[in-house]
């Protein structure tokens, strides 16, 4: 046997280099010099005024409304910590002044302060009482020199005005030895690290040279193309909504597997996945390459079609803007689209207008979207109207309805009809023109925190293929391809919560 053989070499090196990657990180976290941090963040931002730059509905009472300059006004909590690893002392802060820190709130003025400690930090009152520099001028707020030691924390509830939610600011000060930075706030699941960053990315340096090592052993004498493309021709239908997604991905697959062909032809989803369904095919010859997006689940008769849900895709009702109100309940939608309310009048904040519903056709996901979950199974009133304008098609309706085959062209006719309400998907919504998005119960149409919210305007994106695709096609490396990877991105880009991440996953759970 050889024992010098190149195997043997790299074998021995990868266990050296396994034993230095197990001792390393410790030696740094005992050799490495420990520093002083003062980390800052804002756990809160909220808008306390009219709030009339972000169009979104707001309520106050007392003080907040009674008291001068509150249109603008905003709350901000400022939470200042020791994230170091040693204690800080008075002495500490290297500043000339009295005080020791200076948050800075960009073109904003502060209008009053309050302190706040957790209970194990009474202690540290004392050091923001009079003469100990705690004081703001303009928009500067300065911080007293405040001994931590390591975890403890402050925070500092600021009242602001003169400026929009999330304005710039920062906290300047120096700690002698150390430094001051934003820092971020850990998820409730997430726990501090054992080893400082250092230590980390020495171990992922030399783990990362254990599976070079490891490579060169099993590197085959040639390199396979990608293993998830595939060649051939496939078709994409069904929502339009989902329709933007369904390009941008198939341009990427194409650009990244050559000899696909990948065609998006979206004409609402009923209508792609009725198209899928009515497929004529024989048994044995497969599954036809056509995939069909849908704005929630096929009919239930629809038993040959196989279904992957994809991504959580949001809805948003829009309004002309001639028409003040920011907030419905789901009842008063309803009582909208079934022509219950014919004058926005009847509405509290609405104006003497009559309504108009300019609608999508009954191939929409969209507008199944909205009589399931919002309009909970009721139907809109019958169209009245082909023009969007005139009840040219039933004078006896109670209100002008009409229907229109693209999302664009919904929105084109809200923006120019007074009174007139539709709906489109999110991403659409944001860069409206003479019309505004409507919040529903109190809630914004909004990604960001979607599952705790209730926001009812929402749905599963599946998407549905005739049968089980063989695992070599082209149509099952697309749904592979979009539910993971640069396809999450994809999704996430446009609006849709990924089905494949743990959010989305607990969401496209539900039935």
């Amino acid at each position: 046997m050889n024992w010098l053989s190149t195997e043997n070499i790299i074998a021995v090196l990868a266990i050296l280099v396994g034993i230095a990657g197990a001792f390393v990180p410790v030696l740094l976290e005992r050799r490495v010099p420990r520093r002083k941090r003062i980390g800052y963040r804002k756990q809160m931002d909220t808008a306390i005024g009219d709030n009339v730059r972000t169009g979104d509905a707001n309520a106050r009472l007392g003080l907040f409304d009674e008291a001068p300059e509150m249109s603008d006004a905003t709350l901000v909590l400022l939470r200042v910590e020791n994230d170091g690893s040693l204690p800080i002392d008075v002495a500490d802060y290297t500043g000339r002044s009295s005080h020791g820190l200076t948050a800075v709130f960009e073109s904003r003025t502060i209008r009053a302060v309050a302190v706040t400690l957790p209970p194990e930090a009474d202690h540290l009152m004392e050091h923001f009482a009079p003469g100990t520099g705690l004081g703001y001028e303009s928009g500067r707020l300065h911080i007293p020199r405040v001994p931590l030691n390591r975890g403890e924390y402050y925070k500092l509830l600021v009242l602001l005005t003169g400026g929009p939610v999330d304005s710039g600011y920062t906290v300047i000060g120096g700690i002698q030895g150390g430094e001051t930075h934003e820092n971020h706030s850990a998820a409730p699941d997430e726990k501090p690290p054992v080893f400082s960053r250092l230590s980390q990315r020495v171990a992922i340096a030399l783990s990362l040279v254990i599976l070079g090592l490891a490579g060169l052993i099993l590197r085959p004498d040639t390199q396979p193309p990608p293993s998830y493309c595939e060649k051939g021709s496939l078709t994409l239908t069904g929502s339009t909504a989902f329709e933007p997604v369904a390009t941008e991905l198939a341009d990427k697959y194409m650009k990244d597997c050559e000899g696909s062909d990948i065609e998006v032809s979206a004409h609402g989803s009923r209508g792609g996945v009725r198209e899928l369904a009515a497929t004529d095919a024989e048994p044995g010859e497969g599954s036809p390459p056509v995939i069909a997006f849908s704005d929630g689940p096929r009919p239930g008769s629809y038993t040959q079609l196989s279904e992957t849900r994809v991504a959580v895709s949001l809805f948003a009702l829009v309004l002309n803007d001639k028409v003040p109100v920011k907030n419905l309940s789901t009842r008063d939608v309803r009582r909208l689209f079934t022509g219950e309310i014919r004058n926005w009048k009847e509405l509290r904040g609405g104006p003497d207008l009559p309504v108009v519903l300019v609608s999508r056709g009954s191939s929409s996901g969209t507008r199944v979207t909205l009589q399931q979950r919002v309009l909970k199974g009721a139907s809109e009133m019958q169209e009245s109207s082909s023009d969007c304008l005139t009840k040219d098609m039933s004078t006896s309706a109670p209100v002008v309805r009409c229907e229109l085959d693209e999302t664009e062209q919904v929105l084109d006719t809200v923006a120019d009809v007074p009174g007139a309400i539709g709906y489109s998907e999110l991403r659409k919504t944001t860069t409206l023109k003479n019309t505004h998005r409507l919040n529903l119960n109190g809630h914004a149409p909004s990604i960001d925190g979607i599952q705790s919210s209730g926001y009812p305007y929402r749905e599963i994106e599946y998407a549905y293929t005739y049968g089980s695709p063989p695992a070599d096609s082209l149509a099952s490396s697309f749904l592979a391809y979009a539910l993971r990877g640069n396809g999450q991105d994809v999704i996430r880009t446009h609006g849709h919560l990924p089905c494949e991440t743990p959010v989305g996953l607990r969401m496209c759970g539900e039935t």
